[in-house]
């Protein structure tokens, strides 16, 4: 089942649109395809469901609020703030776990693990134009790509990428973790 509309996460995105600037329907829908991928991954409860939003949200937001490549912690930070402030502190840990983690290489086995891993795979096969499925059917795959189109998130991507490499050759990318 994909989901069209999630307002959690409307709301966060929404909250961020000046940040995001020309960006924002390519960021949407790239949080749109994570969570939608991430809940079908994890059969997402509602609860958890809204940590996924939030965390999606969050995960790559740094980029254009505090304008680094180096993201992580300051997404990180964002998300602790956003659940403070919404009497959810209490999910900080495995929300923002699920942002540090989410471009982790190899699996995450810490405990607890399976919606940090959900995620994990959420954002890999979605980084991967969909080519990673990690056991989600290909039509479901291509039909989530033709809800929430591209719009331009990988290109962006990919001019960022380049010119984290120009300004830091020994450290293209910090995001990544072993």
């Amino acid at each position: 089942m994909l989901r069209h509309e999630i307002p959690t996460l409307d709301a966060l995105l929404d909250a961020h649109r000046d940040a995001l600037g020309p960006d924002f329907q390519a960021y949407r829908n790239h949080c749109y395809r994570v969570v939608n991928l991430c809940a079908e991954l994890c059969a997402a409860s509602s609860e958890q469901l809204e940590k996924i939003a939030i965390a999606a949200a969050f995960h790559d937001l740094g980029i254009w609020t505090d304008g680094t490549f180096d993201y992580l912690a300051p997404s990180r930070q964002r998300a602790e703030a956003h659940l403070a402030a919404i009497g959810k502190s209490e999910w900080a840990d495995e929300v923002g776990a699920m942002i540090d983690q989410h471009h982790k290489l190899g699996r995450y086995r810490v405990a607890p693990a399976a919606l940090i891993e959900a995620f994990r795979q959420a954002d890999w096969c979605d980084v991967a134009l969909g080519r990673l499925g990690f056991g989600l059917s290909a039509e479901w795959r291509r039909a989530l790509r033709e809800a929430f189109p591209n719009a331009g998130f990988h290109k962006r991507l990919l001019q960022l990428s380049g010119r984290r490499l120009l300004t830091h050759p020994w450290s293209p990318m910090p995001m990544l973790r072993w």
